[in-house]
Protein backbone atom coordinates (compact mmCIF):
# COMPACT_ATOMS: atom_id res chain seq x y z
CA UNK A 1 0.00 0.00 0.00
CA UNK A 2 1.22 3.27 -0.50
CA UNK A 3 2.26 5.75 2.00
CA UNK A 4 1.56 9.44 2.81
CA UNK A 5 5.06 10.66 2.82
CA UNK A 6 5.08 14.42 2.42
CA UNK A 7 1.65 14.95 3.40
CA UNK A 8 1.28 16.74 6.90
CA UNK A 9 -0.99 16.52 9.44
CA UNK A 10 -2.75 19.55 11.03
CA UNK A 11 -2.25 20.31 14.73
CA UNK A 12 -5.31 21.61 16.49
CA UNK A 13 -5.15 25.47 17.70
CA UNK A 14 -6.44 26.86 21.52
CA UNK A 15 -7.59 30.55 21.59
CA UNK A 16 -6.28 32.69 19.36
CA UNK A 17 -2.27 31.46 19.87
CA UNK A 18 -0.44 28.69 17.86
CA UNK A 19 -1.03 25.09 18.17
CA UNK A 20 -0.57 23.79 21.40
CA UNK A 21 3.04 22.05 21.25
CA UNK A 22 3.62 22.52 17.87
CA UNK A 23 6.69 22.48 16.06
CA UNK A 24 7.61 26.43 14.80
CA UNK A 25 6.40 26.49 11.25
CA UNK A 26 6.85 30.17 10.07
CA UNK A 27 4.02 31.22 9.96
CA UNK A 28 -0.12 31.80 11.13
CA UNK A 29 -2.09 28.49 11.48
CA UNK A 30 -4.96 28.37 9.37
CA UNK A 31 -8.00 27.57 11.28
CA UNK A 32 -9.89 24.36 10.43
CA UNK A 33 -12.95 22.45 11.82
CA UNK A 34 -12.46 19.98 14.46
CA UNK A 35 -13.84 16.88 13.78
CA UNK A 36 -12.37 17.55 10.28
CA UNK A 37 -8.57 17.77 11.86
CA UNK A 38 -9.50 14.74 14.12
CA UNK A 39 -10.19 12.60 11.06
CA UNK A 40 -7.54 13.97 8.58
CA UNK A 41 -4.74 13.40 11.01
CA UNK A 42 -6.44 10.16 12.38
CA UNK A 43 -5.83 9.14 8.43
CA UNK A 44 -2.79 9.98 8.44
CA UNK A 45 -1.21 7.72 10.96
CA UNK A 46 -3.54 5.12 10.51
CA UNK A 47 -2.23 4.98 6.71
CA UNK A 48 1.17 5.16 8.17
CA UNK A 49 0.53 2.11 10.34
CA UNK A 50 -0.46 0.57 7.37
CA UNK A 51 2.58 0.77 5.53
CA UNK A 52 4.50 -0.05 8.43
CA UNK A 53 3.51 -3.66 8.31
CA UNK A 54 4.43 -5.65 10.55
CA UNK A 55 7.22 -4.25 12.04
CA UNK A 56 5.19 -1.15 13.40
CA UNK A 57 6.65 2.30 13.50
CA UNK A 58 7.17 4.08 16.65
CA UNK A 59 5.41 7.10 18.06
CA UNK A 60 8.48 9.38 17.19
CA UNK A 61 8.72 8.33 13.85
CA UNK A 62 4.57 9.09 13.42
CA UNK A 63 5.46 12.21 14.44
CA UNK A 64 8.24 12.82 12.48
CA UNK A 65 6.47 12.26 9.48
CA UNK A 66 3.28 13.43 9.99
CA UNK A 67 4.08 16.73 11.11
CA UNK A 68 2.20 16.53 14.43
CA UNK A 69 3.55 17.30 17.83
CA UNK A 70 4.19 14.04 19.81
CA UNK A 71 0.94 15.03 21.88
CA UNK A 72 -0.91 14.69 19.21
CA UNK A 73 0.59 11.75 18.28
CA UNK A 74 -0.15 9.94 21.42
CA UNK A 75 -3.56 10.97 21.85
CA UNK A 76 -4.14 9.81 18.21
CA UNK A 77 -2.84 6.28 18.80
CA UNK A 78 -4.02 5.77 22.25
CA UNK A 79 -7.85 6.48 20.71
CA UNK A 80 -6.62 3.86 18.21
CA UNK A 81 -5.52 1.32 20.48
CA UNK A 82 -8.45 1.46 22.88
CA UNK A 83 -10.56 0.91 19.49
CA UNK A 84 -9.19 -1.62 18.98
CA UNK A 85 -7.32 -0.85 15.51
CA UNK A 86 -3.57 -0.40 16.70
CA UNK A 87 -1.73 -2.52 19.07
CA UNK A 88 1.79 -3.28 20.16
CA UNK A 89 4.36 -4.28 17.57
CA UNK A 90 7.20 -4.83 20.28
CA UNK A 91 10.09 -2.22 21.13
CA UNK A 92 12.73 -0.47 19.38
CA UNK A 93 16.37 0.06 20.51
CA UNK A 94 16.51 3.93 20.52
CA UNK A 95 19.91 6.01 20.43
CA UNK A 96 19.01 7.44 24.08
CA UNK A 97 17.17 6.75 26.58
CA UNK A 98 14.81 3.71 27.22
CA UNK A 99 13.93 1.58 24.05
CA UNK A 100 10.61 2.88 21.76
CA UNK A 101 7.55 1.04 21.60
CA UNK A 102 6.31 0.34 18.39
CA UNK A 103 3.17 -0.22 17.04
CA UNK A 104 1.23 -1.80 13.83
CA UNK A 105 -2.51 -1.77 12.11
CA UNK A 106 -4.46 -4.89 13.72
CA UNK A 107 -5.88 -6.06 10.30
CA UNK A 108 -8.69 -7.66 11.53
CA UNK A 109 -10.38 -4.70 13.38
CA UNK A 110 -12.27 -3.73 10.67
CA UNK A 111 -13.46 -5.04 7.08
CA UNK A 112 -15.27 -3.78 3.86
CA UNK A 113 -17.36 -5.74 1.53
CA UNK A 114 -16.17 -5.32 -2.16
CA UNK A 115 -19.41 -5.89 -4.50
CA UNK A 116 -18.69 -6.07 -8.17
CA UNK A 117 -22.20 -6.60 -10.66
CA UNK A 118 -21.63 -7.00 -13.50
CA UNK A 119 -24.09 -7.41 -16.39
CA UNK A 120 -24.44 -11.50 -16.24
CA UNK A 121 -22.49 -12.07 -12.34
CA UNK A 122 -21.94 -10.50 -8.66
CA UNK A 123 -18.90 -11.60 -7.30
CA UNK A 124 -18.33 -10.03 -3.49
CA UNK A 125 -15.14 -10.10 -1.42
CA UNK A 126 -14.87 -9.06 2.54
CA UNK A 127 -11.32 -7.67 2.94
CA UNK A 128 -9.56 -6.75 6.01
CA UNK A 129 -8.27 -3.27 6.77
CA UNK A 130 -5.10 -4.44 4.61
CA UNK A 131 -7.13 -5.06 1.80
CA UNK A 132 -6.19 -8.61 2.42
CA UNK A 133 -9.26 -10.87 0.67
CA UNK A 134 -10.51 -13.06 3.74
CA UNK A 135 -13.74 -14.47 1.80
CA UNK A 136 -15.15 -14.64 -1.80
CA UNK A 137 -18.56 -15.57 -3.08
CA UNK A 138 -19.77 -15.57 -6.85
CA UNK A 139 -23.21 -15.62 -8.52
CA UNK A 140 -24.68 -15.71 -11.49
CA UNK A 141 -26.97 -12.66 -12.10
CA UNK A 142 -29.02 -11.08 -14.81
CA UNK A 143 -28.96 -6.91 -14.76
CA UNK A 144 -31.90 -7.06 -16.82
CA UNK A 145 -34.54 -8.94 -14.14
CA UNK A 146 -35.04 -5.51 -12.52
CA UNK A 147 -34.00 -3.76 -9.57
CA UNK A 148 -35.98 -6.08 -6.57
CA UNK A 149 -34.21 -9.36 -7.96
CA UNK A 150 -30.88 -7.80 -8.58
CA UNK A 151 -31.21 -6.07 -4.93
CA UNK A 152 -32.29 -9.95 -3.42
CA UNK A 153 -29.17 -11.58 -4.92
CA UNK A 154 -26.68 -8.89 -3.93
CA UNK A 155 -28.30 -8.39 -0.13
CA UNK A 156 -28.27 -12.21 -0.06
CA UNK A 157 -24.79 -12.50 -1.13
CA UNK A 158 -23.46 -9.95 0.90
CA UNK A 159 -25.45 -11.12 4.25
CA UNK A 160 -24.11 -14.68 3.89
CA UNK A 161 -20.30 -13.71 3.13
CA UNK A 162 -20.66 -10.90 6.40
CA UNK A 163 -22.32 -13.69 8.07
CA UNK A 164 -19.81 -16.46 7.83
CA UNK A 165 -17.05 -14.02 8.30
CA UNK A 166 -17.97 -11.77 11.15
CA UNK A 167 -20.87 -13.74 12.79
CA UNK A 168 -18.83 -14.27 15.79
CA UNK A 169 -16.40 -10.50 16.15
CA UNK A 170 -19.49 -8.46 16.76
CA UNK A 171 -18.97 -6.11 19.23
CA UNK A 172 -19.62 -7.76 22.90
CA UNK A 173 -22.83 -7.58 23.94
CA UNK A 174 -24.62 -6.94 20.37
CA UNK A 175 -27.00 -8.48 18.48
CA UNK A 176 -24.93 -10.39 15.90
CA UNK A 177 -25.36 -11.40 12.76
CA UNK A 178 -28.92 -14.01 13.61
CA UNK A 179 -30.72 -13.65 10.34
CA UNK A 180 -28.85 -11.35 8.00
CA UNK A 181 -28.85 -13.99 5.62
CA UNK A 182 -32.25 -13.47 4.87
CA UNK A 183 -33.57 -11.26 2.31
CA UNK A 184 -35.70 -10.27 4.24
CA UNK A 185 -33.96 -9.92 7.82
CA UNK A 186 -32.47 -6.54 9.30
CA UNK A 187 -29.83 -6.17 7.75
CA UNK A 188 -25.97 -5.99 8.60
CA UNK A 189 -26.50 -3.34 11.78
CA UNK A 190 -25.46 -6.18 14.04
CA UNK A 191 -21.73 -5.33 12.61
CA UNK A 192 -21.56 -1.82 11.83
CA UNK A 193 -19.78 0.87 13.42
CA UNK A 194 -22.00 3.46 15.39
CA UNK A 195 -21.96 6.39 13.08
CA UNK A 196 -20.88 5.26 9.49
CA UNK A 197 -17.67 4.18 8.14
CA UNK A 198 -14.47 4.86 10.21
CA UNK A 199 -12.77 3.30 13.28
CA UNK A 200 -15.64 1.21 15.17
CA UNK A 201 -15.28 -1.67 17.97
CA UNK A 202 -12.89 -4.37 16.71
CA UNK A 203 -14.58 -6.48 13.99
CA UNK A 204 -16.54 -3.85 12.52
CA UNK A 205 -17.85 -3.94 9.06
CA UNK A 206 -17.38 -0.19 7.34
CA UNK A 207 -19.92 -0.69 4.71
CA UNK A 208 -20.58 -2.09 1.12
CA UNK A 209 -18.95 -0.80 -2.41
CA UNK A 210 -20.58 -1.46 -4.87
CA UNK A 211 -18.97 -1.03 -8.52
CA UNK A 212 -20.89 -1.49 -11.89
CA UNK A 213 -21.48 -0.54 -15.33
CA UNK A 214 -21.84 3.02 -15.97
CA UNK A 215 -22.92 6.19 -16.69
CA UNK A 216 -23.57 6.81 -13.24
CA UNK A 217 -23.74 9.39 -10.39
CA UNK A 218 -20.93 8.90 -7.57
CA UNK A 219 -22.13 11.31 -5.46
CA UNK A 220 -25.52 10.29 -5.17
CA UNK A 221 -25.03 6.75 -6.31
CA UNK A 222 -27.57 7.13 -8.56
CA UNK A 223 -27.37 5.10 -11.77
CA UNK A 224 -27.72 6.95 -15.38
CA UNK A 225 -28.88 4.93 -18.58
CA UNK A 226 -26.41 1.26 -18.27
CA UNK A 227 -25.41 0.57 -21.65
CA UNK A 228 -27.99 -2.00 -22.74
CA UNK A 229 -30.17 -2.07 -20.24
CA UNK A 230 -32.07 1.58 -19.69
CA UNK A 231 -34.56 0.81 -16.99
CA UNK A 232 -32.14 1.45 -14.82
CA UNK A 233 -31.93 5.11 -15.36
CA UNK A 234 -32.04 6.89 -12.21
CA UNK A 235 -32.20 4.57 -10.10
CA UNK A 236 -31.30 5.07 -6.09
CA UNK A 237 -28.58 2.16 -5.94
CA UNK A 238 -26.96 3.35 -3.22
CA UNK A 239 -29.99 4.45 -1.21
CA UNK A 240 -31.77 1.38 -1.78
CA UNK A 241 -29.11 -1.02 -1.09
CA UNK A 242 -27.89 0.65 2.41
CA UNK A 243 -31.83 0.80 3.20
CA UNK A 244 -31.63 -3.19 3.23
CA UNK A 245 -28.37 -4.14 4.52
CA UNK A 246 -28.26 -0.78 7.32
CA UNK A 247 -24.52 -0.54 6.82
CA UNK A 248 -23.21 2.20 4.52
CA UNK A 249 -22.96 1.92 1.03
CA UNK A 250 -20.84 3.37 -1.74
CA UNK A 251 -21.51 3.08 -5.73
CA UNK A 252 -19.06 3.85 -8.07
CA UNK A 253 -18.12 2.76 -11.81
CA UNK A 254 -16.56 -0.55 -12.18
CA UNK A 255 -13.55 1.02 -13.75
CA UNK A 256 -13.32 3.59 -11.31
CA UNK A 257 -13.57 1.13 -8.47
CA UNK A 258 -9.96 -1.23 -9.81
CA UNK A 259 -8.14 1.95 -10.92
CA UNK A 260 -8.80 2.79 -7.11
CA UNK A 261 -7.99 -0.61 -5.89
CA UNK A 262 -4.78 -0.23 -8.12
CA UNK A 263 -3.87 3.11 -7.06
CA UNK A 264 -3.81 2.40 -3.36
CA UNK A 265 -2.26 -0.70 -3.92
CA UNK A 266 0.79 0.79 -5.55
CA UNK A 267 0.21 -0.83 -8.78
CA UNK A 268 -0.40 2.06 -10.88
CA UNK A 269 2.22 3.68 -12.13
CA UNK A 270 4.34 4.84 -9.24
CA UNK A 271 1.97 7.39 -8.07
CA UNK A 272 1.81 9.13 -11.91
CA UNK A 273 -1.28 8.67 -14.38
CA UNK A 274 -2.58 5.78 -15.52
CA UNK A 275 -5.51 4.01 -17.59
CA UNK A 276 -6.93 1.16 -16.72
CA UNK A 277 -9.01 -0.71 -19.45
CA UNK A 278 -11.77 -2.78 -18.32
CA UNK A 279 -12.80 -5.54 -21.38
CA UNK A 280 -15.31 -7.97 -20.14
CA UNK A 281 -18.94 -7.72 -20.95
CA UNK A 282 -18.48 -3.93 -22.03
CA UNK A 283 -15.67 -1.88 -22.42
CA UNK A 284 -14.53 0.99 -19.72
CA UNK A 285 -11.69 2.62 -18.34
CA UNK A 286 -10.93 4.26 -15.18
CA UNK A 287 -8.08 6.83 -15.45
CA UNK A 288 -5.52 7.98 -12.58
CA UNK A 289 -4.18 11.21 -12.89
CA UNK A 290 -1.54 12.70 -10.72
CA UNK A 291 -2.04 10.12 -8.22
CA UNK A 292 -5.86 10.74 -7.84
CA UNK A 293 -8.75 8.99 -9.99
CA UNK A 294 -10.30 10.94 -12.24
CA UNK A 295 -14.18 11.12 -12.24
CA UNK A 296 -14.98 14.26 -13.88
CA UNK A 297 -17.13 16.76 -13.05
CA UNK A 298 -20.11 15.08 -13.40
CA UNK A 299 -18.81 11.82 -12.49
CA UNK A 300 -18.67 10.79 -16.06
CA UNK A 301 -15.29 10.35 -16.93
CA UNK A 302 -13.72 6.77 -18.41
CA UNK A 303 -16.38 6.09 -20.99
CA UNK A 304 -13.77 4.68 -22.86
CA UNK A 305 -15.88 1.89 -24.79
CA UNK A 306 -18.11 4.76 -26.36
CA UNK A 307 -15.57 6.61 -28.50
CA UNK A 308 -16.47 6.49 -32.58
CA UNK A 309 -13.03 5.01 -34.01
CA UNK A 310 -15.61 3.69 -37.20
CA UNK A 311 -18.20 6.21 -38.85
CA UNK A 312 -19.69 3.58 -40.50
CA UNK A 313 -19.31 0.79 -38.24
CA UNK A 314 -21.73 -1.67 -36.69
CA UNK A 315 -24.68 -0.06 -34.29
CA UNK A 316 -23.82 -0.14 -30.49
CA UNK A 317 -26.08 -0.52 -28.00
CA UNK A 318 -25.27 2.97 -26.97
CA UNK A 319 -27.15 4.37 -29.94
CA UNK A 320 -23.52 5.40 -31.96
CA UNK A 321 -22.29 3.32 -34.49
CA UNK A 322 -18.43 2.41 -34.82
CA UNK A 323 -18.05 2.36 -31.09
CA UNK A 324 -14.96 0.74 -29.31
CA UNK A 325 -16.82 -1.54 -27.34
CA UNK A 326 -18.98 -2.66 -30.33
CA UNK A 327 -15.65 -3.44 -32.57
CA UNK A 328 -13.80 -4.79 -29.50
CA UNK A 329 -16.85 -7.53 -28.54
CA UNK A 330 -17.64 -8.50 -32.09
CA UNK A 331 -14.16 -9.78 -32.48
CA UNK A 332 -14.04 -11.61 -29.83
CA UNK A 333 -17.50 -13.23 -30.51
CA UNK A 334 -15.66 -13.85 -34.14
CA UNK A 335 -13.14 -15.35 -31.99
CA UNK A 336 -10.26 -13.28 -33.31
CA UNK A 337 -8.84 -12.19 -30.30
CA UNK A 338 -6.06 -10.54 -32.58
CA UNK A 339 -8.31 -8.26 -33.72
CA UNK A 340 -10.05 -7.20 -30.74
CA UNK A 341 -6.86 -6.40 -29.50
CA UNK A 342 -5.78 -4.02 -32.16
CA UNK A 343 -8.92 -2.03 -31.85
CA UNK A 344 -8.36 -1.78 -28.52
CA UNK A 345 -4.88 -0.96 -29.25
CA UNK A 346 -5.77 1.79 -31.04
CA UNK A 347 -8.42 3.27 -28.56
CA UNK A 348 -5.83 3.06 -26.14
CA UNK A 349 -3.32 5.10 -28.75
CA UNK A 350 -6.10 7.73 -28.67
CA UNK A 351 -6.30 7.79 -24.54
CA UNK A 352 -2.06 7.47 -24.47
CA UNK A 353 -2.00 10.60 -27.05
CA UNK A 354 -4.84 12.62 -25.51
CA UNK A 355 -3.49 12.42 -21.76
CA UNK A 356 0.07 11.10 -22.22
CA UNK A 357 -0.54 8.62 -19.58
CA UNK A 358 2.73 6.76 -18.11
CA UNK A 359 1.43 3.03 -18.09
CA UNK A 360 -1.84 1.34 -19.54
CA UNK A 361 -3.53 -1.63 -17.36
CA UNK A 362 -5.42 -4.25 -19.11
CA UNK A 363 -8.21 -6.48 -17.06
CA UNK A 364 -11.62 -7.85 -17.42
CA UNK A 365 -12.33 -11.62 -18.23
CA UNK A 366 -11.95 -11.14 -22.03
CA UNK A 367 -8.48 -10.43 -21.55
CA UNK A 368 -8.33 -12.73 -18.41
CA UNK A 369 -8.82 -14.91 -21.86
CA UNK A 370 -5.90 -14.16 -23.84
CA UNK A 371 -3.40 -11.48 -21.61
CA UNK A 372 -0.33 -12.04 -23.75
CA UNK A 373 -2.93 -11.70 -26.85
CA UNK A 374 -4.09 -8.25 -25.53
CA UNK A 375 -0.80 -7.13 -23.95
CA UNK A 376 0.99 -7.73 -26.96
CA UNK A 377 -1.90 -6.77 -29.60
CA UNK A 378 -2.04 -3.20 -27.74
CA UNK A 379 1.61 -2.57 -26.72
CA UNK A 380 2.60 -3.02 -30.66
CA UNK A 381 -0.11 -0.39 -31.37
CA UNK A 382 0.95 1.98 -28.80
CA UNK A 383 4.80 1.41 -30.06
CA UNK A 384 3.84 2.12 -33.71
CA UNK A 385 2.21 5.23 -32.80
CA UNK A 386 5.04 6.33 -30.64
CA UNK A 387 7.66 5.72 -33.31
CA UNK A 388 4.97 7.75 -35.66
CA UNK A 389 5.20 10.45 -33.42
CA UNK A 390 9.06 10.55 -32.62
CA UNK A 391 7.99 10.22 -28.56
CA UNK A 392 11.19 10.40 -26.18
CA UNK A 393 11.77 7.26 -24.53
CA UNK A 394 9.71 4.28 -25.11
CA UNK A 395 6.42 3.42 -25.67
CA UNK A 396 3.56 3.65 -22.98
CA UNK A 397 4.10 0.18 -21.04
CA UNK A 398 1.23 -2.21 -21.36
CA UNK A 399 0.75 -5.01 -18.52
CA UNK A 400 -2.06 -6.93 -17.21
CA UNK A 401 -3.52 -6.16 -13.70
CA UNK A 402 -2.87 -8.54 -10.97
CA UNK A 403 -5.86 -10.75 -9.37
CA UNK A 404 -7.59 -9.87 -12.79
CA UNK A 405 -10.68 -11.56 -12.20
CA UNK A 406 -11.50 -9.85 -8.86
CA UNK A 407 -9.74 -6.28 -9.33
CA UNK A 408 -13.02 -4.56 -9.68
CA UNK A 409 -14.29 -6.11 -6.44
CA UNK A 410 -11.67 -5.40 -4.81
CA UNK A 411 -11.62 -1.92 -6.08
CA UNK A 412 -15.08 -1.63 -4.30
CA UNK A 413 -13.90 -2.54 -0.97
CA UNK A 414 -11.67 0.36 -1.28
CA UNK A 415 -14.44 2.54 -1.90
CA UNK A 416 -14.77 2.42 2.12
CA UNK A 417 -10.99 1.36 3.28
CA UNK A 418 -8.95 4.66 1.11
CA UNK A 419 -11.09 7.29 3.01
CA UNK A 420 -10.34 6.17 6.37
CA UNK A 421 -6.71 6.14 5.09
CA UNK A 422 -6.97 9.54 3.75
CA UNK A 423 -6.51 7.91 0.00
CA UNK A 424 -10.08 8.89 -1.20
CA UNK A 425 -8.84 10.01 -4.29
CA UNK A 426 -6.03 7.08 -5.25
Amino acid sequence: MGGVSGVSGVNRTKGGGGPVGAKPVGAKPVGANLLAVRSHNTALVLDLLRSAGAEGISRLELADRTGLTPQAVSKITARLREEGFAAEAGRRASTGGKPRTVLRLVPEAGHAVGTHLDRDELRAVLVDLDGTVVDERRRAVDLGAGAEAVLGVVVTEVAGLVGDVLAGVAPEGGPGLAGVASEDGPGLAGVAPGGGPGPGKAGSLLGVGVALPGPLDHTRGVLHRVTGFPDWEGFPMRDALAERLGVPVVVDKDTNAAALGLSVAGEGAGGGSFAYLHLGTGLGAGLVIGGSVHRGARTGAGEFGHQVIQLDGPLCECGDQGCVEVLCLEAVRRGDMGEAARVLGVAAGNLAGLLDIDAVLLGGRTVGAAPEVFVSGVAEVLAARARREGALGEAVPVRVVPRGERVVAEGAAQLLLAPLFGRAGG
